[in-house]
């Protein structure tokens, strides 16, 4: 018996007592296998010890689950108890020892999970970064090419580990760094299919063609917050409602007929109905600020809406109503703020467009089919489509679905700011992860139902008094709607609360009391029962503040009293008699005209109408008038139908006083505008009209003398060029070239080729050569393509990156040419590649030069 004892101390899982979840993802059938490996391993089965199908955490040490929508979820991470997938079983057996836990979490933010990535030919920071990132998501790291591997970090197909996998043909994908950042950058796993090697898509350099999305998204059932039709009582065995019961709160407002369907429902399923909350362990209820739903999700109970019920009677498979962002209660007044944006979509089809179509207007917000000017946010999934070329035109936000979602599961407006919102990852489709964001439960409790939600007065600065907050509490206590811009969730009150004083009093005798008492107000005392959650501390500083206040609560008083209502910001002072007769002649005339006022409101408030943009016009080496006069100019220019971008890739027409060797200038040059001079815009702006271009095309004999080219000539090579002059090549810039890096940068991308930061580090210009080797040279000489170029100026920083630079292309079976600034700049003036030996830099050239 000691002996067994022994044997049972020693097995694997003898600290384990576990209960097992089935899923659809995790079958009864697997389920059991895995229940018979840990007892065999000596773990516990605490699911005996369950009741009414609770899970007992008191006697449970591990959650054995698929996925994290079960009801016991969030407690059992609040007790600090371990919920692992299956694999975390099998990966503890293959080790002999008890594996992380954290590693094989079904918490969907931790987006790694489940996989096992290793690094093949990238630098070694690189691959430190890639380690601690992969850990930090939930998933795993391997040094080494093994079975369990499910993705290598390669930049080429030829390291060893990437020949590994190919040879013992094992399932496992090879995939660029570039998906790892995309995925960091994010937060959600993208789709693999675009990095994939050895032919990726992002590389291709086919930005404008068309991005399919093959990814099916699930969000049948979680679309709308009014579910179409109600589920029918029919023979199916459900028993998803087992041991539960559930109230059906009167906020839903639909028939008895209904009414009774479900009931019926969730009796078959297992459940029962009750009218009390105090007695439901399941609240389904439509509107956030009933008082059902803060006693509910103050006791800890599951909340839906009534899309959600439908949903686990379909599918008979328990899941979190704040797993689905439209499966949990909506705000009657909408996010605040929100009312004001207009809403469009761009690129969504299917189920996620009715999906984020509806999500905008639970939020609050206006969606239209069609994008106008008018519109405040354009959300796409990626960045090619008629109504994303409209958005830059009309300078309308663009942002990806992850900004509205995680507005509205955060209920906060989320700033434009953080790039996860303004990022879309190249060929990459963002439809594929619609849905997977979920309501933040802290942040629902924070705003919804905190248990300190009433207002207290210390919380006000001493002198401040938020006469937008009076405003809102003077009416809604006198009954008046209140806007959603003007609505604070956790502050409201209901019928059963204890009502708030509706004016600010003024006590005879005694001190003002504040606007927002936890308690009834009874004018005249003061021996008021203390609540017991205050101290006399609190009441002291709460006193003291509000006699800060005074001077603030009775100019609000005073404000409330005039004509026109409250002013915010105070009214000016009037200091002679002839403007106070002024200002009561407008405030008379006012009260006269107020019938017509509401009329031309709306006439007023309309935009201007403006023509359609027919001239997309880039200006360089223009001096524009100073101050706000520049912006008036420019919108008077698209009065008549001048748009001023600063996007040398969608102009139609350039604008100089001569020719110029800047940024602008020669990145626009590759896209063939016509070239007019500077003195067009002062023309139109004088005779407040667009004019004819013809007369205006540039002509500067000296300029095309100075700098070796002929204008016509360029502008001709570029419109066979379409873009593509350097089409194939790889360029490198030193970081300390004169003229900085990016401007190098854009100029080379602009002509079609593709430029990298040489910094020297091991491997990068082996691995660029390699991703570009199978791209079409479109037009480059078959001899061009065996060179690397490096454009480098000649300050000892860079001439110390010159043998290296020769030594890794060497390396790599290319030539290298290291080149100064001018060549780069006259190829892309000229728009056409030649070679000259005078412009190559060498380290003797650079000593003649310091000698001389």
């Amino acid at each position: 018996m000691d002996g067994g004892e022994e044997n049972a101390e020693h097995l694997l899982f003898s600290q384990i007592s576990f209960h097992i979840i089935s899923s659809e993802s995790l079958k009864p059938s697997d389920a059991q296998t895995i229940h018979k490996v840990l007892v065999d391993n000596g773990a516990q089965d605490s699911s005996q010890k369950s009741t009414a199908g609770k899970i007992s955490l008191d006697d449970v040490s591990h959650i054995i689950s698929a996925t994290s929508d079960f009801p016991e979820y969030d407690a059992a991470i609040d007790a600090l108890k371990s919920v692992v997938k299956p694999e975390w079983v099998t990966a503890s057996i293959a080790k002999g020892r008890l594996a992380n836990p954290r590693s094989y979490s079904p918490d969907p933010r931790l987006f790694f999970s489940g996989l096992v990535l290793c690094c093949a030919d990238i630098p070694e920071g690189d691959k430190d970064a890639v380690m601690g990132g992969v850990l930090a998501t939930g998933g795993l790291y391997s040094s080494s090419v093994t079975k369990m591997v499910t993705h290598i970090v390669a930049l080429t197909m030829d390291h060893e580990k990437c020949q590994t996998v190919l040879k013992k043909d094992l399932t496992c994908k090879i995939v660029l760094p570039h998906w790892f950042d995309d995925c960091l950058r994010i937060g959600k796993r993208l789709d693999e299919d675009p990095y994939l090697l050895p032919d990726p898509e992002i590389l291709r350099g086919k930005p404008h063609e068309p991005i399919i999305d093959t990814k099916k998204v699930d969000l049948q059932g979680a679309t709308s917050v009014q579910p179409p039709d109600p589920p029918r009582v029919g023979t199916r065995q459900i028993d998803v409602f087992k041991g539960k019961k559930i109230m059906l709160n009167n906020d839903l407002k639909i028939s008895s007929h209904l009414r009774g369907t479900l009931e019926d429902l969730i009796d078959q399923g297992g459940g029962t109905t009750t009218g009390s909350v105090h007695k439901a362990d399941v609240l389904i209820c439509h509107y956030r600020e009933t008082s059902e739903y803060r006693t509910a999700s103050r006791a800890g109970k599951e909340v839906g809406n009534l899309t959600w019920l439908y949903y686990l009677t379909t599918h008979n498979t328990w899941t979190s109503p704040m797993r689905r962002l439209l499966h949990y209660p909506i705000s009657q007044y909408g996010l605040p703020g929100f009312d004001k944006f207009r809403i469009s979509l761009s690129n969504y089809n299917g189920e996620a467009r009715v999906y984020l179509e509806n999500l905008a207007i639970a939020a609050g917000g206006a969606f239209t089919k069609t994008m106008k000017e008018d519109n405040t946010h354009l959300i796409t999934a990626h960045q090619h489509s008629e109504k994303c070329d409209a958005a830059r035109e009309w300078n309308i936000n663009m942002v990806n679905h992850l900004w509205l979602e995680d507005s509205y599961a955060k209920w906060q407006i989320q700033t434009l700011s953080n790039p996860r919102y303004t990022y879309f990852p190249p060929r990459t489709n963002l439809s594929g992860i619609v849905g997977q964001t979920q309501i933040d439960r802290h942040a629902v409790e924070r705003h919804f139902f905190h248990p300190s939600s009433i207002e207290e007065s210390e919380n006000i600065e001493p002198g401040q008094l938020n006469a937008r907050r009076l405003q809102q509490l003077d009416r809604h206590n006198s009954g008046l709607p209140v806007t959603s811009s003007e609505f604070i969730p956790y502050r409201t009150q209901d019928e059963n609360e204890t009502p708030r004083a509706s004016k600010m009093h003024k006590l005879k005798n005694g001190p003002l009391r504040t606007p927002a008492a936890s308690r009834i107000v009874i004018d005249g005392k003061e021996n008021e029962t203390p609540s017991t959650n205050s101290s006399r501390g609190a009441k002291d500083r709460a006193a003291a503040k509000l006699h800060d206040q005074a001077a603030d609560i009775a100019l609000y008083e005073k404000e409330r009293k005039r004509v026109g209502g409250v002013i915010f910001g105070g009214r000016r002072k009037i200091s002679d008699d002839a403007g106070s007769n002024d200002s009561r002649k407008r405030s008379s005339s006012r009260d006269e005209g107020a019938g017509t006022d509401e009329d031309t409101r709306d006439a007023k408030r309309a935009k201007k109408s403006r023509q359609p943009a027919v001239m997309r016009l880039l200006v360089t080496g223009y001096q524009w008038a100073p101050g706000k006069k520049e912006a008036e100019d420019k919108s008077r220019l698209r009065d008549h139908g001048i748009l001023v971008t600063q996007d040398p890739t969608h102009c139609t027409h350039l604008a100089a006083p001569n020719l110029l060797r800047t940024r602008k200038f020669i990145c626009a040059l590759a896209y063939a505008p016509v070239v007019i001079s500077s003195q067009y815009v002062d023309d139109c702006l004088a005779k407040d009209k667009r004019l004819e271009t013809e007369d205006y095309l540039l002509t500067d004999p000296e300029g095309e003398q100075k700098h070796g080219f002929q204008l016509n000539e360029s502008l001709s090579r570029a419109k066979n060029h379409r873009g593509r002059l350097l089409r194939g090549m790889t360029i490198y810039c030193t970081e300390a070239v004169k003229g900085g890096f990016d401007t190098y940068k854009a100029i080379i991308e602009s002509n079609g080729g593709r430029c990298f930061l040489y910094k020297a580090r091991a491997g990068s210009v082996t691995a660029t050569r390699a991703a570009g080797q199978d791209e079409d040279s479109n037009g480059v000489a078959e001899d061009e393509s065996k060179y690397l170029y490096l454009v480098s100026g000649t300050s000892p920083a860079e001439v110390a990156l010159w043998s290296k630079f020769r030594s890794m292309v060497h390396g790599a079976g290319q030539v290298p040419r290291i080149a100064e600034t001018d060549w780069l700049l006259h190829t892309a003036l000229l728009q056409e590649l030649h070679w000259n030996d005078r412009c190559e830099l060498k380290e003797e050239h650079v000593s003649d030069v310091k000698n001389g």
